[in-house]
């Protein structure tokens, strides 16, 4: 009769409470050369499994061993550091772990690890900055490093297919940081590096840069750089794309420039008028799920206020009394959605202001 099969991959676990506590003695072993990398390895690997289990989070976490990890971005093999971030990616899965890598000294160095020789590294590490921003205080902790992932946006090689997740990841990160504050990524170009993303073949790439692009054109340095990089013909040919999700962003972006009147007339002389209204008259299928109906209603909104803004400047408003009774059904329709009836009506008072 054959003995129980043991996985050589991973360290033996202790029972109950113990397990996490003694994995992390396991790491701090003094061994030298193979051993000790071995021996990491396999600890590593048992506490990945363990910090599935909130509870094991719970006590990784208020046990104080987190800064425990901090020798481990230095080792010199490159699978220990990889595993190193994969285990404080499943740390910052959960709120409570991800504000105590925010409240740890692990930041500087786990941002180090975006230069790092192994590009699994690289990733895992960018995972963890990602969701760290999950937290507005995460956002925040962060804003230093904009410049860093701008840069490294502009360092990714286009043809390489498995760049897209780190691109993707990228964006979203920046998006995030730019949500709380967009003067670090103006300061590093952002306009004109996420401009060369908008018309990126991924559609996630799209997404996400044109929702970076929104909130850079929340101020009004932002609305003056997206009509200055020459990045406004993008974002309309966005309006036309097949995710929602990046149309709604692509309405957003125009929304907040419309606003200055140089990017009124940017946006009219692109014709964005009838595009918006398309938009706007296109009804929700009932099939949509309720994430997709969210998403479209966005799109809907953003499109209503974009015309709004737009009906303030004479040709504007004159495009826009030739399709007044587009809006007027919109803005009186007993089944519409409340929000939209609202903007809707809006628009149609400013369309038909008269001094």
């Amino acid at each position: 009769m054959s003995g129980p099969v043991t996985d050589t991959s991973r360290a033996p676990v202790a029972f109950g409470l113990r397990a996490v506590p003694q994995l992390f003695e396991e790491l701090q072993q003094q061994e030298v050369g193979r051993k000790r990398r071995r021996r990491r390895q396999r600890a590593l690997n048992s506490l990945c499994d363990l910090m599935h289990d909130p509870e094991r989070i719970y006590q990784a976490v208020t046990g104080g061993f987190l800064e425990q990890l901090k020798v481990l971005f230095e080792d010199e093999d490159p699978s220990v550091r990889t595993k190193t971030c994969e285990l404080l990616h499943l740390l910052s899965a959960h709120s409570i772990g991800r504000q105590a890598l925010l409240s740890s000294s692990l930041l500087p160095a786990l941002s180090q690890l975006l230069d790092d020789s192994s590009s699994s590294c690289r990733l895992n590490a960018l995972r963890v900055l990602h969701r760290l921003t999950l937290l507005p205080a995460g956002a925040e902790a962060l804003l230093t490093l904009v410049p860093t992932l701008m840069l490294k946006l502009r360092e990714v090689k286009e043809e390489e297919e498995e760049e897209v997740q780190v691109q993707v990841l990228l964006l979203s990160t920046l998006s995030s940081c730019s949500r709380l504050d967009p003067r670090p990524a103006l300061a590093s170009d952002g306009v004109s590096v996420l401009g060369h993303k908008l018309s990126h073949r991924s559609p996630n790439i799209r997404r996400e840069a044109a929702a970076a692009m929104m909130a850079l054109s929340v101020c009004d340095d932002g609305k003056r750089r997206v009509c200055e990089e020459a990045v406004l013909p993008a974002v309309v040919n966005l309006l036309q794309d097949d995710d929602v999700e990046v149309q709604a962003y692509a309405a957003g972006v125009i929304m907040y420039t419309v606003i200055i009147i140089t990017g009124k007339q940017r946006c009219l002389d692109l014709n964005v008028v009838p595009v918006l209204l398309a938009l706007v008259s296109n009804s929700e299928e009932e099939e949509e799920d309720k994430e997709r109906r969210k998403r479209r209603k966005a799109l809907v909104m953003y499109s209503l206020r974009a015309l709004t803004a737009l009906a303030e400047a004479p040709d504007g408003r004159r495009l826009l009394l030739e399709q007044l009774p587009l809006l007027v059904r919109r803005s009186e329709a007993a089944e519409e959605d409340q929000d939209i009836r609202r903007a809707a009506q809006t628009a149609v008072r400013v369309v038909t202001w008269t001094p």
